[in-house]
């Protein structure tokens, strides 16, 4: 973005709207963050059910 586009927002809104900028851009940094996690913990859970269904007995019928 333009250097011009910032200081018209700011010279026509106020600095409330840097804030506001800034906070959205936080919550967007949280949420990937907090997606990561999620991402890595299925992995975790999928690991895990793949090891407890490798060693669990097969039902033999027949």
């Amino acid at each position: 973005m333009a250097e011009g586009f910032w200081i018209t927002l700011v010279t026509e809104h106020g600095p409330w709207v840097l804030l506001v900028f800034y906070l959205l851009f936080r919550d967007h940094q949280k949420d990937d963050a907090t997606r990561t996690i999620l991402n890595r913990n299925t992995e975790i859970i999928v690991e895990i059910t793949t090891l407890i269904r490798e060693r669990l007995p097969r039902d033999r019928v027949g």
